[in-house]
C-alpha cells in the first residue's frame, strides 16, 4: 500500500506524487547510473506499507534510494541503524508493538529523509514499514499542523512516538513490579522468582532494543544532513531516548531488588519453619527421656507398682511440656 500527503496536509494519490517529478519514471538502466542526481518529489510525505515488487519498482523510480538502504528496509528483523548517503539520510527505527502488555514484540519503520532541491522547498520524507506501526496513524493525522509541516518535524514525531513505546513499557513494568512487591510483603503463596526471571529476560531484550535505537538517533544527530532547527529537534528526541534508557535501567535494578527481596523473604520463612520445628523437637526431648526411663525393664521400679504411676507419668509429660512451651513463648521463639 502506498499513500502520500503534502506536508501542508493535503492527501495525494501516487499519480500526483509522480507528477511532482515533472517527468515519467526513469528506466532501470537510468536508475543504476543516476540515482543520486535523480529529481525527488518535494514537500511530500510518502508512506509505504508491505510494498509489493511492483510498488518497490515504482518507489525506486520516484526516489533515489541507495541500494544498501533499500536492502536494510526490506530485510526482516533488522535492528535500529542510521546511515547518511549522498541523496538522503536513512534511519531504520525498531520499537515495541505491545508495550502496555510488557511484551517484547517489536515493529519497525524505515525513514528516508531527502533534502530540499530549492530554497522555497523543504524536502521530502519516505517511510517504509511492513504493517505500519503503533503510532504511524497518529502522526499521519498530525501532518499539516504548524509544528509538523517539514520532513524533519515528521521524522521527529515518528521518532518521538516510537520512543514513547519504551516509556509505556517502563510504566507497565513498574506497575507490575509494585504488584509483585505487595505479594511478597503479604506472603502470598506464589512463585515470584520464575516471573521475575521472565521479566528480566524480556527487559534485557528491550534494553538492547532501546540502546540500538539511541545509537541510531545519536548518529543521525552527529552525521545527518539536518542543520539548525532540524538538528535541535533530533537532539530533543535523543534526550528523550536517553531518559527512556535510564528508566529501563532503573526497572532492571528494581527487578534485581525484587528478586533479592523475594529470596530474602523465602529464607526468612524457611528460618521460621525450622525454628518452629526446633522448638517442638526440644519440647519432646525431655518427654522422650522420661518415657525412656520409665520404659526400662528393671525389676525394682517403685513407680511401676504404684497405683498412680501412670497418672504421674502423664502429669510429668504435660507439666514439663507446658513449662518449656511457656518458656519459649516468653523468649519469642514460639
Amino acid at each position: 500500500m502506498i499513500r502520500a500527503k503534502t506536508l501542508s496536509g493535503e492527501e495525494l494519490d501516487w499519480a500526483q506524487v509522480l507528477a511532482l517529478l515533472h517527468a515519467a519514471p526513469a528506466s532501470s538502466a537510468e536508475q543504476k547510473t543516476s540515482d543520486s542526481q535523480k529529481p525527488v518529489p518535494q514537500n511530500v510525505w510518502v508512506d509505504v506499507q508491505a510494498p509489493t515488487p511492483e510498488e518497490w519498482q515504482s518507489i525506486r523510480a520516484a526516489f533515489p534510494l541507495h541500494p544498501l538502504a533499500m536492502e536494510d528496509a526490506q530485510e526482516e528483523g533488522h535492528w535500529s541503524r542510521f546511515e547518511s548517503y549522498p541523496a538522503h539520510d536513512f534511519i531504520t527505527y525498531r520499537t515495541l508493538s505491545k508495550p502496555e502488555e510488557c511484551d517484547e514484540f517489536t515493529e519497525r519503520i524505515s525513514l528516508f529523509l531527502f533534502q530540499p532541491s530549492a530554497a522555497h522547498e523543504v524536502g521530502s520524507i519516505l517511510s517504509i514499514s511492513r504493517r505500519g506501526t503503533l503510532y504511524l496513524g497518529d502522526v499521519w493525522k498530525m501532518v499539516g499542523r504548524e509544528s509538523v509541516n517539514t520532513p524533519a518535524e515528521v521524522a521527529y514525531e515518528l521518532l518521538e512516538h516510537g520512543t514513547d513505546t519504551f516509556g509505556l513499557y517502563a510504566n507497565a513494568l513498574e506497575t507490575r513490579i509494585e504488584g509483585m512487591q505487595e505479594q511478597v510483603f503479604k506472603n502470598e503463596p506464589r512463585d515470584l522468582i520464575t516471573t521475575v526471571f521472565e521479566y528480566k529476560h524480556d527487559l534485557a531484550k528491550v534494553r538492547r532494543l532501546c540502546s540500538d535505537a539511541r545509537e541510531a538517533l545519536l548518529l543521525l544527530v552527529r552525521h545527518g544532513h539536518a542543520e539548525g532547527g532540524d538538528a535541535i529537534l533530533y537532539r530533543d528526541a535523543l534526550s528523550n531516548l536517553d531518559r527512556a534508557v535510564l528508566r529501563l535501567e532503573g526497572e532492571r535494578e528494581a527487578l534485581t531488588s525484587l528478586l533479592d527481596m523475594s529470596l530474602g523473604f523465602q529464607g526468612q520463612r524457611m528460618n521460621e519453619v525450622i525454628r518452629t520445628l526446633t522448638v517442638v523437637s526440644t519440647i519432646f526431648l525431655p518427654l522422650t527421656f522420661l518415657a525412656g526411663v520409665w520404659g526400662m525393664n528393671f525389676k525394682f521400679m517403685p513407680e511401676l507398682q504404684w497405683p498412680y504411676g501412670y497418672a504421674l507419668a502423664w502429669g510429668s509429660f504435660v507439666l514439663v511440656g507446658l513449662i518449656m512451651a511457656l518458656y519459649f513463648k516468653r523468649r519469642g521463639w514460639w
